[in-house]
């Protein structure tokens, strides 16, 4: 069987990867830091069929040692300090870790790919937020990038480093440009995460307000079930090329926060929202939309879930999880 080794195993997209990839027979191996880590343990509760390895983005020994006892086909790096925000606060942590850590990863599978009969394929998480301050509407895979964003930036560094190790050494290392992509297990901090689970909280009367930054920024939201099957597309080709993955449409913040609460069947939303200028951004980033030609014709992948269902899933799943919360605690 073919075995696949991921970084960021426990976050939105590794977990949806990990599933998708054991579908297809594929043993899983997922990379995680330090000891007695709170998330291994959910982890290995809903698949128990991933086995989990020691290792550290920030380590290159770590690297090449998880690889040795791995010995994998393929290699996802979806590991990352991913939150935007957070990267202006800790800019130094997010370039060590979502820039260099590319890099470190690279320099194993170089070290250690060439033992293998079938060298290790690599695949790089790269963002639409590496294109920022877009000079051209939609980005393609030759759009300039203009970081707005420590974040930003370090991904910048592990799109180039991860084509400079393509051209240089022959490395079979390719990156997806992934635009904004959702579902119920993206974390809390994240903006659409954020909206259905407050809108989920407030039907239930857990919470009375929802507090956003800017409501007019545009994004072109996907569903994470939908991109993982992007990446391992691109590495079942003849050759290691970069693909943007996006739906092509946009939205502001402003919809997703209407048809969240919608879906409640609350129409005067706006009510319950409260503009706050604490979570803007120092620099923004206002419209985000791709153009995904080349993986739709190259790749044959295509994008099954649109804005509206996703958002019905989303608001669905954190009804469920606030309600059982609430009926735990009454219970208790």
């Amino acid at each position: 069987m073919p075995r696949a080794f991921i970084t960021g195993i426990t976050g939105q997209d590794g977990q949806h990867l990990a599933e998708f990839l054991h579908g297809k027979g594929y043993d899983v191996f997922g990379m995680v830091k330090g000891q007695n880590n709170p998330r291994v343990a959910g982890l290995i509760e809903e698949m128990p069929w991933v086995e989990t390895v020691s290792g550290d983005l920030a380590d290159l020994p770590s690297l090449v040692a998880a690889l040795e006892f791995v010995q994998p086909d393929e290699v996802y790096n979806l590991g990352a300090i991913s939150f935007v925000a957070l990267s202006f606060t800790q800019p130094e942590l997010t370039a060590n870790i979502t820039g260099l850590g590319v890099l470190r990863m690279l320099e194993a599978i170089r070290m250690v790919g060439g033992t293998y009969n079938n060298p290790i394929r690599f695949y790089q998480a790269s963002s639409s937020e590496m294109f920022g301050k877009v000079r051209e509407t939609p980005q393609t895979e030759l759009t300039p990038f203009h970081p707005r964003s420590p974040y930003g930036a370090a991904k910048v560094f592990g799109h180039d480093i991860t084509v400079n190790y393509r051209e240089s050494y022959g490395l079979y290392a390719c990156s997806g440009i992934l635009f904004n992509h959702e579902g119920p297990r993206r974390g809390l901090e994240f903006v659409t995460r954020k909206v259905t689970n407050a809108v989920a909280r407030i039907k239930l009367g857990l919470q009375h307000e929802l507090v956003m930054g800017t409501l007019d920024t545009k994004r072109d939201w996907g569903y994470a079930g939908d991109y993982v099957k992007a990446m391992w597309l691109m590495l079942q080709q003849d050759q290691p090329e970069d693909f943007v993955i996006a739906t092509g449409e946009t939205q502001t913040v402003r919809t997703l926060v209407e048809r969240s609460f919608a879906e409640v069947g609350i129409e005067d939303w706006e009510r319950y929202v409260r503009r706050d200028p604490k979570f803007d951004r120092p620099a923004e980033v206002d419209l985000l939309i791709g153009d995904s030609t080349k993986a739709r014709t190259k790749l044959g992948w295509e994008p099954e879930v649109d804005f509206d269902s996703l958002i019905k899933m989303m608001v669905a799943n954190d009804l469920a999880l606030e309600s059982a919360k609430s009926a735990r605690r009454l219970g208790g």
